[in-house]
């Protein structure tokens, strides 16, 4: 069952509160952990020596700034999407292979800081108040949105173009090899996005995300318990 299927059985089932949740979730997606990723690659961007997304009015938390109409409504229907991308001029780059790794780099990084400091704020709810349901309400939204990080940030460190992670890789790619997989960029997206629609990629996604949930758990968790 599609994403916009469910969502439908939902509310026709009477379950408003299963379809408020995802809609409250996708939201968050939608207007924070995107743009602050978008924000991420913006700012090192600048860093760099490259203003054009600061020129562009891409260097802010403002989340308009970010969204993609179509990118938006893939997210909120099927569960996939994507932001606008920001833009990068290698010419204006110090050091053009090393800071598109950096900056690529970003994005991924301010996901798990997110999810880092979300897991911290969850046990410490968790530990003050946690039999209080409104603060455990509030506890697993922290939960979630660790989650949903952590879920970002694997799935964009995939050495796949055009995800963040196959920029990385190119830095320790001979040219030779690099520009011959961007030859074809547009035919392995077209494969990603196969892989992404039929679930195939749900499992491999998942039990990463699971180890690097309980990784960024293991501090918060001994002192919390």
């Amino acid at each position: 069952m599609s994403r916009f299927s469910y969502m439908i059985s939902l509310v026709r089932d009477g379950d408003y509160l299963s379809f408020a949740v995802i809609i409250l979730s996708t939201c968050f997606v939608v207007f924070c952990c995107g743009p602050i990723h978008e924000f991420a690659h913006a700012y090192v961007a600048d860093k760099c020596g490259d203003d054009t997304a600061r020129l562009k009015g891409r260097l802010t938390l403002n989340p308009f700034a970010h969204l993609d109409f179509i990118g938006t409504l893939m997210i909120f229907f099927f569960g996939i999407g994507y932001a606008k991308p920001v833009p990068v001029n290698p010419a204006r780059l110090k050091h053009p292979r090393r800071d598109l790794a950096l900056i690529s780099l970003a994005g991924p990084v301010a996901n798990l800081s997110m999810a880092f400091v979300s897991v911290w704020v969850y046990y410490i709810l968790m530990a003050v108040g946690g039999s209080n349901i409104a603060v455990g309400a509030v506890a697993y939204f922290f939960s979630y949105a660790a989650q949903i990080n952590v879920m970002l940030a694997v799935f964009n460190f995939l050495p796949i173009p055009p995800l963040d992670g196959s920029k990385i890789f190119s830095a320790i790619l001979p040219d030779r090899i690099y520009f011959k997989i961007m030859q074809y960029d547009r035919y392995i997206m077209i494969g990603l996005m196969v892989l992404l629609f039929t679930g195939l990629l749900n499992t491999p996604l998942s039990w990463i995300s699971n180890i690097m949930m309980k990784f960024i758990s293991i501090i918060p968790s001994l002192i919390f318990g």
